[in-house]
C-alpha cells in the first residue's frame, strides 16, 4: 500500500481549519494544521509535508510571506493557495504557488486541485535529475 501523503493546512479560521482537516483525513491524507504563517513555517520544517494548502490573510504572518520563507528553505514543496480573495491572483508574489483556489463552501475544487498538484509533483523529476540552466 502506498504511503499516505502529508498535507499541511494553513488556515486562521478555526471552523474552516477543522473542516479541511476532517475532509482531507477522510480522503486518506495525513493532515497537519497551522493557524497562521509563523506556525506554518515551523510545521513545514518539522513535519516535511508533501503539499501545503495556504490561506493568505492571517494574523501574525500572512500566507504570502510564509510561502516565500517556506519555499526559500524547500523550493520543491508544492503549495496551493486557498483564499477568499481572487484579487491576490494578480499579486506576483503568489505566482510561486502551484495552484490558486478561491474558497467555496463546496470543497470539491480544493480537493481536486490538491490531488492534481500532488500527482504532478510525483511525476516531476527530482532536483539533480536534470541539468540546471545557469
Amino acid at each position: 500500500m502506498a504511503e499516505k501523503k502529508k498535507l499541511l493546512i494553513v488556515e486562521d479560521d478555526e471552523n474552516q481549519r477543522r473542516l479541511y482537516e476532517v475532509t482531507f483525513k477522510r480522503d486518506g491524507y495525513d493532515v497537519v494544521v497551522a493557524a497562521d504563517g509563523t506556525e506554518a513555517i515551523e510545521k513545514a520544517r518539522r513535519d516535511k509535508p508533501d503539499l501545503i494548502v495556504m490561506d493568505i490573510r492571517m494574523p501574525r504572518r500572512d500566507g504570502i510571506d510564509a510561502m516565500q520563507k517556506i519555499l526559500g528553505e524547500d523550493k520543491h514543496v508544492p503549495i496551493v493557495i486557498n483564499t477568499a480573495y481572487p484579487s491576490h491572483q494578480q499579486n506576483f508574489m503568489t505566482w510561486a504557488a502551484d495552484a490558486y483556489v478561491i474558497k467555496s463552501a463546496d470543497l470539491s475544487k480544493l480537493r481536486e486541485t490538491v490531488k492534481e498538484v500532488l500527482e504532478r509533483s510525483e511525476s516531476a523529476p527530482e532536483a539533480g535529475d536534470s541539468p540546471s540552466e545557469e
